[in-house]
């Protein structure tokens, strides 16, 4: 999914006003940020905590060291330091959508809709750009609102292949298959490759050999290969489950999940989806599916 949503940015751009008590605070604050950008994750762990010690009511020192979970995959942590931020900054935007994110990682689906619903309370501007939101419906089972969500995601963001997938996805539990191809959003221009091999599955007009086969073919460095089978496999993993191929999906976005995914929200969806698959609660047991 294209990273339109600006809200994600660094939480602590958000804290201007909130100035650190004393020098030793900031200079814990810079310590922690700059071992973070060295990748020294656990010195900015420490240097964070030294931070939240020294200033406990400052919510940036909390802000950053969630944040430094997060990179350390430490999710339920951050939550809390998110969690602590909310408390000191009630209306801030970027701690709910930074909680709500963590929420979704860690199967919190509901808990991870609530936070959403508050960014978009506190911004409503920022409603169409929120696909982060209609993932997490789908996953919650909240498949009408989250079909809702990617029909007006349209309106800012026309030619994005994945939000007619999820759209789909969302209306093929509701309706069944037939009834979500009949909707499927209209796409032209999705240079994205193999996106529009993967539209033209969901438009049943295409096979996953053929998205599959497009992915592989042409030129391309091994990062770009690595991104193009990530989302082949994925979607049509997503695909073969919402039609009740439930074995085949399986195969594809365990390999999505444990081969091709990267570091990136997408990639959270399909671990995610993994660790469902393994629990067995994925989508395919909710909602009323129809062939």
């Amino acid at each position: 999914m294209r990273k339109l949503l600006v809200v994600t940015g660094l939480l602590i751009s958000v804290f201007t006003g909130a100035a650190p008590a004393d020098l030793s605070t900031k200079e814990y604050l810079d310590s922690a940020r700059q071992s973070l950008e060295q990748g020294k994750k656990e010195d900015a762990l420490a240097a964070a905590t030294k931070a939240v010690e020294g200033d406990p009511k400052n919510p940036s020192c909390y802000a950053i060291r969630a944040m430094i979970q997060d990179a350390r995959h430490d999710f339920e942590k951050a939550v809390a330091d998110y969690s602590r931020v909310i408390e000191l900054m009630p209306n801030v935007v970027g701690g709910y959508q930074r909680r709500g994110e963590d929420y979704f990682r860690m199967g919190k689906f509901a808990e991870s809709v609530a936070d959403f619903d508050k960014v978009i309370q506190l911004e409503p501007k920022r409603e169409p750009y929120h696909w982060q939101r209609g993932i997490s419906l789908y996953y919650a089972g909240e498949f009408e609102r989250g079909a809702r969500q990617f029909e007006g995601h349209k309106a800012v963001n026309p030619n994005d292949v994945e939000n007619a997938v999820w759209h789909y996805l969302c209306v093929a539990r509701l309706g069944g298959v037939d009834k979500a191809r009949a909707g499927l959003i209209k796409i032209e221009g999705d240079a994205r490759v193999p996106m529009m091999r993967v539209y033209a599955m969901y438009l049943g007009t295409a096979s996953a050999a053929d998205v599959l086969k497009e992915a592989e073919a042409g030129e391309a460095t091994a990062e770009e290969r690595k991104m193009r089978l990530f989302y082949a496999h994925l979607y049509i993993g997503l695909y073969q489950e919402a039609a009740g191929q439930l074995d085949q999906a399986r195969e594809h976005i365990l390999l999505a999940a444990q081969n091709y995914a990267g570091d990136d929200y997408m990639g959270d969806v399909a671990r995610v989806h993994e660790t469902l698959l393994k629990h067995e609660k994925s989508p395919a047991s909710q909602g009323t599916q129809k062939r």
